[in-house]
């Protein structure tokens, strides 16, 4: 079969797995409001894919899609349709995850729930010494797909309240995330989660109202027994929040590994640690708003190391679609590159995943002619 006929049935399968009103979405985001150089949306998404999954310089892919015949445009008017282009790959990015079908139920092992784990990577434009844009993102445990995104600039803090939450949601975040009013939203959305502590980043209470010694109760523990402690987070007008504290003693090799971290991190700010955070990292503890009834405290620690996915998840992301560093210098052209970076990276899971969970034949048939008798 010649290349060029294996190419197009590729695209045409690869365009199966667009939501529905992708082409009109291009113009009416202004994508491609003019077609100057470009022939239709088909010819336009192509040539900015050239650029954003082949990681090609934009002068290369001017040079590449003029040369295939594909699009008659320069750099700087491919640039110009890539910062226009920011809210339609958005858009495209957000409707791949509706598309699919994603959100399916966790394994029985998680006492039914529909894990999904939270956490924020950062972005960096060149040059940059900072933080200039964060990329919020949650991913479905049981399929390691990403169910929801944000995208955010430096001042756009870590908070569960950036995620929709729905009854059946156990979410996993790490320290950032352990804070009281983001506790608070996801109970009151009825969801429930288990988030990593630290001594002094949640105000809580035991069941009768004195201050929760989180340190006492850790110091109690024996190598290998788990600690399953109650306690209590205020609520405002709505109430207390129950939850637990769930904690274990590490080993002595994993306790000193934590504490030259600790020490290494505190004089780098002219700094030493306190002897209540080195003896904190003796442990690993986390809250929980899980009934024990429902999940007993071993299996909470067990579901809590299912979180280092969505790390992987990034350093995918990072080393396999250079999402890592942006090559872009203004706000929308950054904006743009960065959700088309993530709608290549949805749409290479789909493509990977439809052959193995939701179609044999590897693409839907919604939009499909059948062929005459």
């Amino acid at each position: 079969m010649p290349s060029t006929q294996v190419a197009n049935e590729d695209w045409s399968v690869l365009l199966s797995f667009l939501p529905v009103g992708w082409e009109a979405k291009a113009k009416e985001t202004g994508a491609l409001r003019r077609s100057r150089g470009f022939s239709d949306p088909q010819s336009l998404l192509r040539s900015l894919l050239v650029h954003l999954a082949e990681g090609c310089s934009l002068r290369e892919t001017a040079v590449r899609v003029s040369s295939s015949g594909l699009a008659k445009v320069s750099d700087v008017a491919l640039w110009k349709r890539l910062r226009s282009s920011q809210e339609w790959f958005r858009w495209l990015a957000a409707g791949l995850l509706d598309k699919m079908g994603i959100i399916r139920r966790s394994s029985d092992w998680a006492g039914g729930y529909r894990i999904r784990i939270v956490d924020a990577t950062v972005v960096t434009e060149p040059g940059s010494t900072g933080t200039d844009w964060r990329l919020h993102y949650s991913v479905l445990l049981e399929s390691l797909q990403c169910d929801f995104f944000e995208l955010t600039d430096a001042h756009g803090g870590e908070t569960f309240s950036r995620f929709p939450i729905k009854r059946g949601d156990l979410i996993l975040g790490d320290r950032g995330y352990a804070k009281a009013p983001g506790v608070r939203y996801v109970a009151q959305s009825g969801g429930d989660l288990i988030v990593r502590l630290t001594i002094s980043n949640m105000p809580l209470r035991t069941p009768k109202g004195a201050p929760f010694s989180l340190l006492s109760h850790l110091r109690r523990l024996r190598s290998g027994s788990i600690g399953d402690w109650d306690a209590k987070l205020d609520g405002g007008s709505d109430g207390d929040v129950h939850v637990r504290v769930c904690g274990i003693k590490k080993s002595r090799q994993a306790t000193e590994e934590a504490r030259k971290k600790m020490r290494r991190i505190a004089s780098k700010k002219g700094q030493k640690p306190s002897r209540a955070a080195l003896a904190a990292a003796g442990y690993v503890f986390v809250l929980t708003t899980v009934p024990r009834a429902r999940i007993a405290a071993r299996q909470i620690l067990e579901i809590y190391r299912a979180r280092w996915q969505i790390e992987l998840a990034f350093k995918r992301m990072k080393s396999i679609i250079g999402l890592g560093h942006l090559p872009k210098f203004d706000p929308d052209s950054s904006r743009a590159w960065i959700h088309g970076k993530l709608f290549v990276a949805l749409l290479a899971e789909t493509l990977v995943d439809a052959p193995k969970s939701f179609f044999p034949w590897g693409y839907p048939l919604e939009n499909e002619k059948e062929q005459p008798r």
